[in-house]
């Protein structure tokens, strides 16, 4: 395919959310796939909620994602400027010139007499939509309302046809007339509105494939109207192909809103997601690499992405299969790159121990066994605080479901077997647990919860006879004891 233009035009208005980061890796996908261009293009015209810090969070987004762009913030480009704040004297041009050719036209109808005359075609069984009232004024009849103080917005004068186009995920949609009114692209104080600069900046920046949410698909015939009024004025060259992407779904089969927790991107971030984990997963929400297999690279993505094999269909947000395969992901880093990825959760403020307690040794000698139980990568100051920890952080309740009748005694013998066992093999220190467990009729799975709440404070962890060689045998027994001391209290 030649010459694909796409664009990604974010809005910075609060956290980024999942539903926008699929839809920048579906047209950073394509734009790869096709060697085309991506461009970047921030849509910043509503002052009330843009702000600088949205701003930046998105450029910071769309690096930690590993999303590259070819135009827009910080690259620049032949369309320049990429802000639609920077772009206001394009969008008044635009707008004059589609009123001086008739393609547009002024509105004074006030909201009320608006609202009035919507129920009243509500009650008629009539569509709602604007009725085309201000559309022929005459010259007197234009004065008379500007003599009253009525300030007009500009409305786009649709056509009276229908309008079909092949959506690229959809396939052929038509909209008849009498659902598509005529629509405002200017306020009355001058402002653009999105109807008007989205089109517009689609149109200058020469954006071949318009790739974004269905609920943005009802715009679709309005803006295919006004591209060929663009074209006609010499603003566009073409009108690009759509592709409607199908809904994020969260609980109750609700679209995935900004305010459902699940759907911040800082929060993936905070967990510890690899990015490569959770864009595979998002992937996942509308495509498919193949019918049995969800597992795969961010370049075998790209290598097989096609839009038009995206299913229209909504697609359910499932936190638990994303966990699922950001943990197969950290299983596929080496090592060194875990430890390196693990770095920021070593340290405060997400660290419980002091810095000085931290042993870089026995980080490393850990990582290994942690790498194959996690999750994400926030789960690591719990799977290993225990070794920097002067005392281990005891779970009361995996205390309480460990230290049953009997402990006490199986701890005393198994410190014993411990104490004489070889401390540079794990398989003699599992070998003394369970010959300690033998001995008052345990199996190895008993026998060795005791000792693992004693050691690290939790049922669950990471392999324990690794840990114990790992924290080394003053320790161990040491924390044996402290638990024999409080069982005996």
């Amino acid at each position: 395919m030649a010459n694909v233009r796409v664009r990604f035009c974010p809005s910075p208005t609060g956290n980024p959310h999942v539903g926008l980061v699929r839809t920048a890796l579906f047209n950073w996908a394509f734009a790869r796939h096709n060697e085309g261009t991506l461009v970047f293009r921030i849509e910043d015209t509503d002052a009330a909620r843009d702000s600088e810090e949205s701003y930046d969070q998105l450029l910071d987004s769309m690096r930690w994602l590993g999303f590259d762009w070819d135009e827009g913030p910080e690259i620049g480009g032949p369309h320049a400027p990429y802000r639609q704040s920077q772009r206001m004297d394009i969008y008044a041009d635009v707008a004059a010139k589609l009123l001086d050719a008739g393609h547009a036209y002024r509105c004074y109808c006030s909201t009320e007499e608006l609202d009035t005359r919507r129920d009243a075609a509500r009650a008629a069984g009539k569509p709602s939509g604007y009725d085309g009232h201000c559309r022929d004024l005459s010259a007197e009849q234009k004065a008379a309302y500007e003599a009253e103080g009525r300030t007009p917005i500009v409305r786009f004068r649709m056509p009276d046809e229908a309008i079909t186009f092949d959506d690229l995920v959809r396939g052929e949609i038509t909209y008849l007339p009498e659902n598509v009114p005529d629509y405002g692209i200017v306020r009355a104080n001058g402002a653009p509105l999105y109807t008007l600069v989205n089109p517009v900046d689609d149109a200058l920046m020469e954006i071949t494939h318009v790739l974004r949410g269905e609920d943005l698909l009802s715009s679709t015939p309005r803006q295919i109207a006004l591209y060929k009024a663009l074209a006609e004025l010499g603003v566009a060259k073409e009108t690009p192909a759509f592709g409607h992407l199908p809904y994020v779904m969260g609980e109750g089969n609700k679209k995935l809103s900004k305010r459902d927790p699940e759907s911040s991107l800082n929060l993936y971030r905070e967990r510890g997601f690899l990015p490569e984990g959770l864009l595979n997963y998002l992937s996942l929400l509308g495509w498919s690499l193949a019918a049995d297999r969800d597992i795969f690279s961010i370049d075998e993505m790209v290598a097989a992405f096609d839009v038009t094999d995206v299913n229209p269909n909504p697609a359910r947000f499932d936190l638990k299969k994303c966990e699922a395969i950001n943990a197969d992901h950290i299983r596929m880093l080496d090592v060194k790159d875990f430890t390196e990825r693990c770095a920021p959760w070593l340290r405060a403020p997400f660290a419980p121990w002091a810095p000085e307690d931290f042993d870089e040794a026995q980080w490393q000698a850990i990582a290994p066994h942690a790498q194959s139980r996690m999750k994400v990568l926030s789960e690591i100051t719990d799977n290993v605080d225990f070794l920097f920890l002067p005392e281990p952080a005891v779970d009361e309740a995996s205390w309480t479901k460990a230290m049953k009748e009997g402990s006490d005694a199986l701890l005393r013998t198994a410190r014993e077997k411990l104490e004489a066992a070889d401390w540079t093999s794990p398989e003699s220190l599992k070998e003394a647990v369970l010959a300690a467990g033998e001995e008052h009729g345990l199996k190895l799975g008993k026998a060795q919860a005791p000792v693992r709440v004693a050691v690290t404070g939790r049922t669950v962890g990471l392999p324990l006879f690794e840990s114990l060689e790992i924290l080394g045998k003053e320790k161990t027994l040491a924390r044996v004891d402290a638990a024999l001391e409080r069982l005996a209290a």
